[in-house]
């Protein structure tokens, strides 16, 4: 039998604080929130426990580091079967830092990170385009990040949400 854990406003303030500034300490949450740090590490922790909050993350500024080309691939396969295998060797390729299952023309659309146009053509051809069942790529340079947010996250009803431990 699965669990269930409520969620109410405070829980959801909480998340959304959180993905703003991961960092944020329980005492800092909880004095915006109007309740006690503990309260806030004991909801935290059953959040944790539910799969609802599942790490952290470190933000780096990566032209800082001489990484100074995103690029996305709209990856065309042969056959749509050969996304598992496919998505698992360009796991392996480590300026492939996302690659999403997608509708509509591509069936893969991927986020590549380079340090210049020579660093991606290297990738591109001797790599990506190297892989079996990859029938052919279109590649879209990001010139600017206009925007890089969480998602906000809204109560829905009074009641809170339910939601069902899948750990289990």
């Amino acid at each position: 039998m699965k669990k269930g854990l409520e969620l109410d406003s405070i829980d959801l303030q909480i998340l959304s604080i959180l993905s703003k500034d991961a960092k944020t300490s329980y005492a800092e949450i909880g004095k915006q929130l109007f309740v006690s740090g503990g309260t806030v590490h004991v909801r935290i922790k059953k959040m944790t426990e539910f799969g609802i909050i599942v790490g952290s993350k470190l933000s780096i500024n990566y032209a800082m580091l001489d990484y100074d080309i995103i690029a996305f691939i709209g990856i065309y396969l042969e056959k749509s079967q050969l996304y598992k295998d496919i998505a698992h060797l360009l796991k392996e390729i480590p300026e492939v830092i996302e690659s999403h299952y997608t509708t509509g023309g591509y069936s893969i659309f991927a986020k590549i990170m380079c340090k210049d146009t020579v660093h991606l053509r290297k990738v591109l051809s001797e790599k990506i385009q190297k892989i079996d069942g990859i029938a052919r790529t279109e590649t879209f340079i990001s010139l600017q990040e206009g925007i890089n947010r969480p998602p906000e996250i809204y109560e829905t009803n009074k009641e809170g949400i339910k939601v069902t431990n899948t750990q289990e």
